[in-house]
């Protein structure tokens, strides 16, 4: 492995795999990473939506696509020579009644936020294991553990890769390549702007639609600024010792939610949610 270079500040450069650089999470990582004196490859769709940085690699990745993903991680890795550090966190979501999902729109859901971020993450590993150290952050969601009215795709798959990442956890305890799961709350980012919204809803669900959009929408404005993820990726990224997994976001959704209903029997769950979300 290329040596690695001190920084300024006594931190360590690492070169950084990195999805979704385009917007929201990811973008406020890139800009953060970059400005610390970090070397990241960053992904997107679109190539034009990238900013202009210094030390902030253009890289063009479709996660519906195994052979971009193949591709894209390949040529990163050429480019860069290795990498300390995959982050994967771009995502994508989908608002309609469980009922009535279409199976291929299920079928992208998984393929987008799991099955292609586990083929980024196997991809990952194999490279890591040879020099037996790196960091992977899989960015999941609090969606996992407290899922969202008319998200059922969105949560499930956020949920699989939470487990999935536990599962490979507990089958590397040994290894130097630490593996950990971030799962923010609710984020002010425009990720409700790409949310597909179904546009033919029954008439059964259309009041309970309208008014968990509307709780939605409130919560997404007054969350916290994506640079809070970022700060937390970058103390990850510098720490020695990583927790498994992690929880950012306002300190009622964060912290004090999940340890109540942790707690909870199932049908008490249901009727927070239901009360939380006016349906």
């Amino acid at each position: 492995m290329v040596a690695l270079q001190a920084l300024d500040q006594g931190r360590v450069m690492k070169r950084v795999f990195l999805t979704g650089a385009s917007s929201g999470i990811g973008l406020a990582t890139a800009k953060l990473l970059v400005t610390q004196g970090h070397e990241v490859w960053g992904t997107s769709r679109n190539l034009e939506r990238l900013p202009k940085l210094p030390r902030l690699h253009a890289v063009l990745l479709d996660l519906s696509d195994r052979h971009s993903i193949d591709d894209a991680f390949n040529a990163a890795l050429a480019e860069a020579g290795y990498f300390d550090v995959l982050i994967n966190n771009a995502g994508a979501g989908h608002f309609d009644p469980a009922e009535l999902l279409p199976m291929e729109t299920i079928a992208s859901q998984f393929q987008i936020l799991v099955f292609g971020q586990i083929q980024l993450m196997q991809l990952a590993l194999r490279h890591m294991q040879a020099p037996g150290e790196g960091l992977i952050i899989n960015i999941t969601s609090l969606a996992s553990r407290l899922p969202v009215p008319f998200m059922a795709a969105y949560n499930a798959a956020k949920a699989a890769l939470a487990s999935f990442t536990m599962s490979i956890q507990l089958e590397l305890p040994d290894s130097r390549v630490r593996i950990v799961d971030l799962q923010p709350a609710d984020i002010s980012t425009e990720f409700n702007q790409g949310v597909i919204k179904t546009t033919n809803a029954n008439q059964r669900y259309e009041g309970k639609i309208a008014k968990t959009w509307q709780i939605v929408e409130r919560n997404m404005k007054k969350a916290p600024d994506p640079e809070l993820v970022a700060r937390h990726v970058l103390k990850l990224i510098d720490c020695a010792h990583t927790p498994p997994r992690i929880t950012v976001g306002d300190a009622f959704q964060s912290t004090i939610a999940p340890l109540i209903f942790r707690f909870l029997p199932q049908r008490v769950r249901l009727w927070g949610l239901k009360r939380y979300y006016g349906i």
